[in-house]
């Protein structure tokens, strides 16, 4: 029999908020394709889910995303458990709609903290143990609010806007050690997160996604395959890029439906 070569064959990857939508099926993929897989988030019970549902390819770790002590657990936990770090999915995150005139500075912080100073904790923690792999791949998860204003979401935007940024400033800097760095910036996806918006029955997805381009709101799995294809060495020469995986809607003004 021949043994099907995985796509992240060799590969060790970190996957923040990996206990459950995009993060879990990131997991999935990623152990599928032949990686072995950190999985870290504060949701205890969930993570511990996923990373028996993977065997021994996996663990979970309890990892707060905002604190430097966190990270540099996570990361020498990693090293000293597969002995290696070659990829880093920023995928935490948090989503608030709240428009400016009561948006608390407390609750804006919060959105930051999360969504934004994680993401430049992560790229630093990993520098060292990357390089030493002889270089890697981070993907950072960003939004299509990130690309365009959206209203009542002044802390999430912002955060997602910075995600942007500082995806292409670490991809100058870290080039010179084999190090690449992207941004995905997901549309409407089938998460918790969606759910968290009371947007859990099948008629309101629905109508959602009919004014999507494509006609249905996104799975997790189609950011997951995305996240596989930046973790991969079939990406070899894309570094601070923006990929966008929204239906279309970017494409145009706004959720403007079918033609």
């Amino acid at each position: 029999m021949v043994r099907r070569v995985g796509r992240l064959d060799g590969k060790v990857a970190i996957i923040t908020g990996g206990a459950r939508g995009q993060g879990a099926a990131e997991a999935r993929l990623f152990a599928t394709e032949g990686a072995r897989v950190v999985i870290g988030d504060i949701l205890d019970d969930d993570g511990e889910l996923v990373a028996k549902e993977l065997g021994d390819e996996a663990i979970y770790r309890h990892h707060d995303v905002t604190t430097e002590a966190g990270w540099s657990e996570i990361v020498a936990d990693t090293v000293s458990t597969f002995g290696r770090l070659d990829v880093l999915v920023n995928n935490a995150g948090i989503f608030r709609i709240t428009p400016i005139s009561m948006t608390s500075a407390d609750d804006y912080m919060t959105v930051i903290r999360v969504n934004q100073l994680s993401v430049f904790l992560g790229i630093q923690a990993v520098i060292g143990a990357m390089s030493q792999a002889g270089g890697g791949s981070i993907v950072n998860i960003s939004s299509i609010a990130g690309l365009r204003g959206s209203p009542a979401t002044i802390a999430y935007s912002a955060s997602k806007w910075a995600v942007r940024g500082m995806t292409k400033v670490a991809a100058l800097e870290l080039a010179s050690l084999g190090i690449r760095v992207n941004s995905i910036h997901p549309g409407i996806i089938d998460t918790p997160m969606l759910a968290d918006l009371l947007i859990t029955d099948e008629a309101a997805k629905s109508e959602i996604g009919s004014r999507i381009p494509v006609g249905k709101v996104a799975t997790p799995e189609q950011v997951a395959r995305l996240a596989l294809y930046l973790a991969s060495d079939e990406s070899d020469h894309s570094t601070g890029a923006e990929f966008v995986v929204d239906g279309g809607i970017t494409a145009s003004m706004g959720l403007t439906g079918r033609s």
